[in-house]
């Protein structure tokens, strides 16, 4: 229950282009991937990738610390 509430937060606030962050964990955001030209592995063909926003996590050092 409070994974879904803390989820569901994550989302409304990344939907809306704001970052969250969160002491000791790391930081949760939105980034822009430009459009691009990628390759389909099966036939080598040329496919083009359309634009789009995407989540990105940077764990905070504290965090990468406690899991080494």
């Amino acid at each position: 229950m409070a994974i879904e509430i803390f989820l569901g937060t994550i989302k409304k606030t990344l939907k809306k282009r704001d970052k969250i962050f969160i002491f000791g964990f790391g930081t949760f955001s939105i980034v822009k991937r430009k459009a691009r030209i990628g390759r389909n592995p099966k036939t080598g063909q040329k496919v083009k990738i359309a634009a789009k926003f995407t989540p990105k996590f940077k764990p905070a050092r504290a965090f990468k610390e406690a899991v080494k």
